[in-house]
Parts: structure tokens; sequence; C-alpha cells
């Protein structure tokens, strides 16, 4: 069993089999890794409270802990037990090794949010072992986060336009678990048997930081420097993350680069953007058709090179990275006002 891909993940969550003795979650989106253990637990329980052991790092240290809670049997002789450890780290690995070895019938559950390199000693011992999986959970992206989005407003009995569920999916990717808050909020909002809308997806969720940071990329690219720096104060001080805007930015400047590739075809620019997916925003058209007007492929490709070098100084350098983006997107607001005036704009 050992790794599992996308394609398996759905279907072992819903039923991860008896011969399974333990799994272990990990990745980069502790959100997404907390949400598929809830639902790995309750899959294999049968929703049954009393069929959870929930063990601390006291699992560690009594290495045979968890394996004795995994061998015990249910006093009502229904459902499998699961045995849930939160923090996972390698200091479980001696206790996991007992686990293959025990009788069984439970499950043990690994739950490991944040940083892969304390998990070097469990992901050796368990990816190749028969009776264990591992799932990566890591940010989702495009086709797959939006049928999460319909997956969860489905489970709220809630309905999307595709229109509003391609919108959401393109600014609800940096936390899985921040964005079932914004989707419980959203369905409140709807209520039970509603259809959201484009609109009412940015009426409920495009507030504080999201919205700011969209109006100040979008202000950038269409070359209004002041607006783009007012609207990129506003982000910073409601909480956005300099990674999170330099990405954010580097993805318009792709999705615009896309729309030009297609007006030096000989589309409209109107049309160009009209055929972008996710659609764009239709408060967001008029500034991004200007944009579009002036920009030029080998221009945006360049913006999108000083994008990339931006985020690796945030890594690198040890530069204070909201300066560093900061600096990133007046450049892109620049050079999106010297496009403008070459166009004659």
């Amino acid at each position: 069993m050992a790794k599992l891909d996308a394609r398996r993940t759905a279907g072992f969550l819903q039923d991860p089999g008896t011969r399974c003795r333990i799994v272990l979650l990990h990745g980069d989106d502790p959100g997404l890794v907390h949400e598929r253990a809830l639902r790995l637990i309750a899959a294999v329980t049968g929703g049954d409270t009393l069929q959870l052991v929930e063990v601390g790092r006291e699992g560690a240290k009594d290495t045979g802990l968890l394996a004795a809670e995994a061998a015990g049997v249910s006093l009502f002789g229904a459902g499998r037990r699961a045995v849930w450890v939160r923090e996972a780290t390698d200091i479980f690995a001696a206790a996991a090794e007992q686990v293959l070895r025990g009788p069984g019938p439970g499950l043990v559950v690994l739950e490991a949010p944040g940083d892969s390199r304390s998990l070097q000693k469990l992901r050796r011992l368990l990816e190749p072992a028969p009776d264990a999986a591992v799932i990566a959970c890591y940010r989702e992206r495009g086709a797959e986060l939006a049928a999460t989005i319909r997956r969860i407003l489905g489970e709220l009995e809630v309905q999307a336009e595709t229109a509003a569920v391609d919108w959401m999916a393109d600014r609800l990717a940096e936390d899985h678990l921040l964005m079932r808050r914004e989707l419980e909020k959203l369905a409140l909002y709807v209520g039970p048997g509603g259809r959201v809308t484009q609109e009412q997806a940015l009426a409920c969720i495009a507030e504080g930081s999201a919205l700011d940071l969209e109006e100040a990329l979008v202000a950038a690219l269409a070359g209004d420097v002041a607006l783009a720096d007012r609207a990129l104060e506003a982000a910073f001080a409601d909480g956005a993350a300099a990674v999170q805007v330099v990405r954010s930015a580097l993805r318009q400047v792709q999705r615009l680069h896309v729309a030009a590739l297609a007006v030096a075809g000989g589309a409209a620019p109107a049309v160009a953007l009209d055929a972008l997916r996710p659609p764009v925003f239709f408060r967001q058209k008029p500034a991004l058709e200007r944009a579009l007007r002036a920009w030029r492929p080998e221009a945006l490709d360049a913006a999108g090179a000083m994008l990339l070098e931006a985020e690796r100084r945030t890594k690198t350098t040890g530069l204070p990275d909201i300066a560093v983006v900061r600096g990133a997107v007046q450049a892109l607001a620049r050079r999106g006002a010297g496009a403008k005036g070459r166009a004659g704009q």
C-alpha cells in the first residue's frame, strides 16, 4: 500500500480496509492534514466516539502503547478502534514499528502537520510497509481544489455556479482549514438549498486582505502605482502574508500572459480575457483590459521572472520578506505604467 497518490486517496479515506494498520498524513497544508485525519477516523469508527482513542507524547515514551490501544476490541462488539496522534514526529518511529508488528484490529492515525524533515524516520519505516499508508497533503490547485470546494459545499447543502467555484478556487488555496471556514460562512449566507453566484461569493468571502490584495495586483498591472501601493498596504495591515502576495502576483501575470499571447495571435482584448479560466471577475475586467492593451508577452515573461526572483529572495537573503515583496509589486506597477505610456494610453 505505502504512498498513496491523489487518485487513490479519496477512496482510501472512505474505506481504508482491514489490512492497513497505520496511516501517516503529512504535508504543507495543516488544515488538509487535519480534515483528512478526521475523515479517516470517521470511516474507521463509523462516527462512534467511544471507538476513538487519542494518544499524546506518552505514546512515544511508551513504545508499546499505540500497538496495545490498536489491539483493543470494542466492549460492544461493533466498529473498529482508531488511535489518533495529532502531532506526530520521528519520536513515534519506535512506537510505529511496534504497531506494524502488532495483531490489530485497530487503525493508528498519525497526523503530522508541518516540517517534513521531522518525519524522515517515520517515512522510511512506513512507505515500504505493506500494512501502512502514507498520504501527502499538499495545497490543492486547479480542478482538484474546485472538486473539494464542490464537495464541502455539498456537505453543507449548497451548490455553486461554475464561475463562483472557479473564482473561489483561485483565492482560497492557501489553507484548507481557512477555506472550510469561509465556505461554511458562505453556506450560511446563501442558506440550505441555495446556489452560490460569483457575486455572492465576492460579497461573503472577498473581504479585507483578499479584496485589497486583488485590487493591488490588478492596479499594478494596469500601471496605477499609487492605488497599488495603498491597496497593498491595506492587505499587509489586514494580515496578508508576503509569500501569498508574490504568488498571487505571479498568477495574475501568468494569466495576463495567456491573454496577451491570444491578442498577439489576433484576438480582441475583451475576447482574450473572456477565454481565461477561471473567469476574470467582472469588476476587474476594465483594468485588466487596459493592462492587456499595454503589456506585450515578452514584457510579461520578464515580469514573471522578476517575481520568481522576489520569492527566492524572501527565502534566501534574510531581508524582511514584506519589504522584498512590496518592492516587487511596486516595480510591477512601474513597469505597467511604462508599458501603458508606450502604448499611448
